[in-house]
């Protein structure tokens, strides 16, 4: 039971290829209250920048249209063409601060995660219109995360607004009389301050709800057992697959190597322990390593060397610094030609002494 149970529950890290996938068909990392500090920070800015340029040019519109009054036209045309001018003008007055806003809804979402395109999200599914599913995410960690998100939200916006209308009460009692060209300024500059501090209290609220939706995507990647095995399977290849591969290749390895030996000039023992064939010919730029190998394969080598003529001589420590350092088809390395050049002279007077 306990080893089903660890089948099915999803206890293990995510991979980066399961995280790229989940990326890929939409399931992001996204927090509402990034993109909200984004736009708010925005309109905090564009207010701060564009509010007297823009209130200007709308109040220029605005004026000429008043002072003109009695000569706008009434009839239907009349009244869709002053309707077009100030809409135009409007739009012209408000373009850059709307610009900056839609600027900062995208980079809300561009900080968090990059640019994906998924239609995944938009599959129709049975899920989404199921009273049960709907009942599960009513009552899920998420919306309760949110309702707490909520109140939070609400009580901080609440204690920090009336800490600052509070000392303000009686200047606003008197706006009601006051000249309205007077109380532009200070409705700016009220306006700022409840604004920045919305902006400051949001940044914490958004820095901490992104973490919290980042362990909660997180937690929702992660994989069980099997599916640990599976990815595995599948990118690096069936174990016991790869395992008889690696078998075949050894295998082609040690017979080429076996029929190497008789053709090598001498083989260099340790003295049953490793064992690495060498071939020497006149014009060859070093001795060539033609086989290689320790314990069986090398009392192999030696058995095949010997039924071959090949002679077989004993050096210790060069045989294991060889076998180190030397692949098969490779030529020795230079610091090795001292030591092995006497071997293979050895070997020269030896058939020398033989053929006389």
């Amino acid at each position: 039971m306990a080893d089903e149970q660890d089948e099915t529950e999803k206890t293990e890290d995510p991979t980066q290829k399961r995280l790229d996938e989940a990326i890929k068909r939409g399931d992001v990392v996204k927090s509402q209250e990034v993109n909200t500090w984004f736009v708010i920070g925005a309109a905090t800015l564009a207010l701060m920048v564009f509010s007297g340029s823009m209130g200007s040019d709308l109040a220029t519109s605005f004026r000429g249209l008043m002072a003109n009054a009695h000569r706008v036209p009434v009839d239907g045309g009349g009244l869709t063409r002053l309707a077009s001018r100030l809409g135009i003008e409007v739009i012209a007055a408000v373009a850059v601060p709307f610009l900056l806003l839609m600027l900062a809804a995208i980079g809300g979402n561009m900080i968090q995660h990059r640019l994906v395109w998924s239609l995944e999200a938009l599959t129709p599914r049975l899920s989404k219109i199921s009273p049960m599913a709907g009942a599960k995410r009513l009552f899920s960690k998420q919306a309760i995360a949110n309702f707490v998100k909520g109140l939070i939200k609400l009580t901080l916006m609440g204690a920090i607004l009336s800490a600052l209308m509070w000392p303000e009460r009686h200047r606003l009692e008197g706006l009601v009389g006051t000249d309205p060209a007077a109380v532009m300024p200070f409705t700016k500059v009220l306006s700022l301050e409840l604004m920045a501090a919305v902006v400051a209290v949001l940044a914490i609220i958004a820095a901490a709800d992104y973490l919290f939706q980042y362990r909660q995507w997180y937690e929702r990647q992660k994989m069980s057992l099997r599916e640990m095995k599976d990815e595995y399977k599948d990118t690096e290849g069936d174990p016991k697959i790869k395992a008889k591969i690696r078998q075949l290749r050894q295998n082609r390895m040690k017979k080429r190597m076996m029929a190497a030996v008789p053709e090598s000039t001498v083989v260099i023992t340790n003295p049953t322990h490793f064992a690495i064939a060498l071939k020497y010919e006149r014009g060859m730029n070093a001795p060539l390593c033609v086989a290689k190998g320790k314990d069986l394969i090398a009392l192999k080598m030696r058995e095949v060397a010997t039924e071959h003529g090949v002679p077989v001589v004993e050096n210790p420590p060069l045989a294991r610094t060889l076998h180190a350092v030397v692949e098969v088809d490779e030529e020795i390395p230079p610091e090795h030609y001292k030591a092995v050049a006497e071997v293979i002279g050895y070997v020269m007077k030896l058939n020398r002494a033989m053929a006389n």
